[in-house]
């Protein structure tokens, strides 16, 4: 059952990162991994003290000798398991058990999610302040992730509990009444068990600045986009990563990352008047300003005529989709051409974005030493019928 709410202060919340396991099948230990500059735990420690939570525990038993130290030297709070061979239910009770009991709820997040999103943490808290559920999730794409915000009213059940089942047995015990709050993050899903994730997860690490692919689609899924237009958004994706390999093979400097953001997203606000100028806005309002610059570009840019650019290759890209097949300039542009004939401006405005892409398309071959035909052999979109 849930507790009432308490209007008349914010709730008291600490957060628990678990870290006493042995990582046997990472065959090093993860908390001390190198991530981002620094270690894993201390980026973990940094993500909550962002979110804006104080009371940090760090749960320690397999190589205590070696990570009390680290944690002490970033501010969080010691608290040892000598049960840490029971399993990780013994380290959520001597967690829990280390608690003061002002506490109102706690956020249990082991060690090896660490790439979760603070922005998700503090939209976590807010939903607690506002119902106070026995347990509060954070959801991806439809799916539940880590860290779960765990209520007070919980805490006796979990350090009288025996384990049988887990934290898994308990979380399920208290499904119905609990909350789920959407989030556009998908490190809240992501753990690293092997050294085939732990290297996924330092690359993602070095790009929490940009959205991922999955992220993106969650993005467009918090606005009315219809399955064309998402489709389209993917073939401009796959055409622009396409030419930003190919440029990166020839030396230039260009990130494709971020060149698959601004495609997946160039038409979030398709639609809307002005739909480039309130696509950047939405991108940017989420903290992806990169993206949103290129967002805003996608449909008037001016090209130096030397180096293409994340903008340029984009802005080449959409134009070469029609829907979601390959389409030449000349057989995007006649349409406008035709409807724009009796309307100057707009005929002048068309004109000008035809021969901006024209150039773009020059400098893209010339600089990839091979013809866009070559260049797109393989982008798996195919040309329209």
């Amino acid at each position: 059952m849930e507790q009432p709410i308490n209007n008349n202060s914010s709730p008291v919340l600490a957060a628990l990162i678990l870290a006493a396991g042995y990582s046997s099948r990472m065959g090093r230990f993860k908390p001390l991994l190198p991530i981002a500059g620094t270690s894993v735990i201390a980026h973990v420690v940094a993500m909550l003290r962002a979110a804006g939570i104080d009371r940090i525990g760090v749960v320690t038993g397999h190589c205590a000798e070696q990570i009390e130290p680290v944690v002490v030297s970033i501010g969080a709070t010691v608290v040892r398991n000598p049960d840490y061979q029971q399993g990780m239910y013994s380290s959520i009770q001597a967690g829990i058990g280390s608690l003061l009991p002002t506490v109102d709820a706690c956020f249990l997040l082991p060690v090896d999610i660490p790439l979760v999103r603070p922005e998700s943490v503090a939209a976590l808290a807010e939903a607690f302040a506002q119902r106070r559920a026995p347990i509060t999730y954070p959801r991806f794409s439809g799916q539940r992730g880590h860290p779960p915000l765990v209520s007070s009213a919980l805490f006796a059940e979990i350090l009288a509990g025996k384990g049988e089942g887990g934290l898994r047995e308990l979380l399920r015990k208290h499904q119905a009444d609990s909350a789920d709050v959407d989030v556009l993050d998908e490190g809240v899903m992501l753990d690293m068990d092997t050294p085939e994730d732990y290297a996924q997860l330092v690359g993602l690490a070095e790009r929490r600045h940009l959205p991922t692919p999955a992220e993106c689609e969650a993005i467009l899924s918090t606005r009315p986009i219809a399955e064309p237009l998402r489709r389209h958004g993917r073939a401009v994706a796959a055409i622009a990563r396409t030419i930003a390999t190919r440029l990166s093979e020839r030396g230039v400097r260009i990130d494709r990352q971020l060149v698959i953001a601004a495609s997946l997203l160039h038409d979030i606000a398709k639609g809307e008047p002005g739909h480039a100028e309130l696509g950047a806005s939405i991108i940017a309002s989420l903290g992806y300003p990169a993206v949103a610059e290129i967002i805003r570009q996608h449909m008037a840019m001016t090209f130096d005529g030397t180096t293409p650019n994340e903008a340029a290759v984009v802005f080449l890209a959409d134009k070469l989709v029609r829907t979601d097949r390959r389409v030449s300039l000349e057989e995007r542009y006649k349409p406008s051409f035709e409807r724009f004939r009796d309307q100057p401006e707009s005929l002048q405005g068309a004109r000008r974005r035809y021969e901006t892409a024209c150039e773009i398309y020059r400098v893209i071959e010339r600089r990839a030493r091979a013809p866009m035909s070559a260049i797109l052999a393989d982008c798996g979109i195919p040309a329209e019928a």
